[in-house]
């Protein structure tokens, strides 16, 4: 606890609401969301997240981000509940149900239960839900709400005005096995997109960082986005390392695998 606590900059304190938003808060800007294993065509390993996420100075994806802060937060004190969720986001409107591939977390406090998911990439949740159908919640980037049909939640963000739907999910508790499950069909399947391509996200005080392939872009809350073509691996891996604070000595054969994107 020591060491993620010192990762995301966050002082140990009671597992109450207030902490509850500094891990989230922390979490999401410290640790960044990327998918370099799966593009290297490294195994991920569920049972090595605070190994590489704590001590290596890696990020990873939602399973990772999700299963360190669900392991951090029950450290703490909280009561968590892994569920997972099928991603709509970018998706037509009439798409067929996707696979669960993304996981979050439900977080029950005194005062009732709550939503968590620090591993969304690029439209990452960076605040703490209330478990509360229709009601616009704030976080230190864009406004979110909650909406439920059926027992069906699903998760929106205010984007440019625009409510955006992010993916839907159901309360029914996921064991381990369902976890791995997803993890391994997304960072496997050979259309999987981190197999396929690069990314890389991670959100600071008024403003997102996202990196898609060769295309960096940082979008700010209060200002037009800025948005440009990197020319060169060794221009990637700077980035990698200055914007989204991730340590690559464990990858010495990213830069060779960066040049599938040119």
């Amino acid at each position: 606890m020591d060491a993620y606590l010192a990762r995301i900059g966050v002082a140990h304190g009671p597992p109450d609401l207030a902490m509850l938003r500094a891990v989230v808060t922390g979490h999401t800007r410290s640790i960044a969301f990327e998918n370099l294993d799966p593009f290297t065509g490294r195994d991920v390993d569920l049972d090595g997240v605070t190994a590489k996420m704590v001590h290596g100075g890696r990020g990873g994806y939602c399973f990772e981000h999700n299963l360190l802060l669900q392991e951090a937060l029950d450290a703490l004190g909280y009561r968590t509940t892994a569920l997972t969720a099928r991603v709509v986001w970018s998706r037509p409107a009439d798409a067929p149900p996707g696979a669960r591939t993304h996981m979050l977390l439900r977080v029950d406090l005194d005062t009732g239960p709550h939503v968590v998911d620090v591993g969304f990439g690029g439209q990452t949740l960076t605040g703490v839900l209330a478990l509360r159908p229709d009601v616009e919640q704030a976080t230190p980037h864009e406004a979110y709400r909650l909406r439920e049909e059926a027992g069906t939640w699903t998760m929106q963000a205010l984007v440019g005005g625009t409510w955006r739907s992010l993916y839907r999910f159901d309360l029914t508790p996921q064991v381990r096995a369902d976890l791995e499950m997803g993890s391994f069909y997304v960072s496997r399947h050979p259309a999987s997109h981190f197999v396929t391509g690069l990314v890389a996200a991670r959100p600071a005080e008024g403003r997102r960082h996202n990196l898609g392939g060769r295309t960096l872009s940082t979008h700010h809350l209060d200002a037009p986005s800025e948005i440009r073509e990197l020319a060169s691996p060794a221009e990637i891996m700077r980035e990698l390392e200055e914007t989204f604070l991730l340590t690559l000595s464990e990858l010495p054969d990213l830069g060779t695998a960066l040049k599938r994107l040119f």
